[in-house]
């Protein structure tokens, strides 16, 4: 999908595209972008490559060490390129107001949001506010951070250079489902099932975002990204019987991080994604998500609900 507002400078993504591994792209100075959960795994390698584009990063994240160390293990790499740490806890909703509000009193641009953090089959647990802690962190806090980082996002992009919010989902999506009515688990509990519908949920916000921004003209775009399996410490909370099964096999079924990244990377600085949203991107390539994905009702339903439980407005 092209967003009006935007006028593309190469041709839209074609549907029969290639596999990309770790695509040459353009520097991108000057452009600021956040990405969370950027100090480890998937995120550290986004931020890392988006650094070397010239980009200023922000890592967001709830680690101060952590994300300190990869904020000095990046400019090691890069040198002169501009990355720091700035303190962000999806699994609080005050948190992310309060992340927002530091941003934004620093008046920087933002042309690139990766929302990237996440959490995988952990036992059941609730946020601060209540929430189950998949749906609270993975889904819920960021459609909050994604909603107050708006007008940043929209004031910074222009014609021929949208702004861009790209969200890390899963293939494990498209055996999500999601009930209005339960939400938060509570009629069964089911690791594998909170993780699927935050990863489904995300998918609906990255649709029905787009379609906003289309219908309101905004230089912005919304996509999707699948990873794929990728070896990194989401998979800590596995049974130790799986964990041990998966060591050997790891290797040669999973992708490494910097591999796992590159879509991501991809959809965040492709010069052939200008302009074009409400994709889901696996590979590098087009690919459809699951047939509930695209059901607009629901969509509609999701991002109204969502409003209600962080008190959001939702014209």
């Amino acid at each position: 999908m092209r967003l009006g507002g935007c006028e593309p400078d190469t041709p839209a993504l074609a549907d029969n595209r290639e596999s990309k591994g770790d695509p040459a792209l353009p520097r991108r100075k000057g452009r600021v972008a956040i990405v969370t959960g950027g100090a480890k795994g998937l995120g550290y390698e986004t931020s890392r490559h988006l650094a070397s584009l010239g980009m200023h990063v922000i890592i967001a994240g709830n680690e101060d060490e952590e994300g300190l160390a990869a904020v000095k293990k990046i400019h090691q790499e890069t040198i002169q390129e501009k990355v720091e740490f700035m303190y962000l806890d999806l699994a609080s909703l005050k948190s992310v107001r309060q992340f927002v509000r530091r941003f934004e009193s620093r008046g920087l641009p933002l042309h690139v949001l990766v929302n990237n953090a996440g959490v995988m089959l952990v036992p059941e647990q609730v946020t601060e506010d209540g929430f189950e802690l998949h749906f609270g962190l993975n889904y819920l806090g960021h459609f909050l951070l994604t909603n107050l980082l708006l007008d940043a996002l929209k004031n910074s992009g222009r014609s021929g250079s949208c702004s861009r919010v790209v969200t890390v989902s899963s293939a494990t999506h498209y055996g999500g489902c999601l009930s209005l009515n339960d939400l938060q688990g509570r009629s069964c509990y089911s690791p594998h099932g909170a993780y699927s519908q935050s990863k489904l949920a995300l998918v609906l916000l990255t649709y029905h975002l787009q379609e906003r921004l289309q219908g309101q003209g905004d230089a912005v775009t919304a996509n999707a990204v699948d990873p794929g399996m990728v070896d990194t410490a989401l998979y800590e909370h596995l049974c130790r019987p799986a964990q041990m099964a998966k060591r050997p096999v790891a290797k040669l079924l999973f992708r490494t991080p910097n591999e796992g990244a590159s879509t991501a990377i991809y959809a965040a600085a492709s010069p052939e994604l200008e302009g074009v949203g409400g994709l889901y991107l696996y590979n590098g390539r087009k690919t459809e998500s699951s047939a509930v994905s695209y059901d607009k009702r629901l969509q509609t339903q999701l991002w109204a609900k969502s409003c209600d439980l962080v008190g959001l407005q939702k014209a």
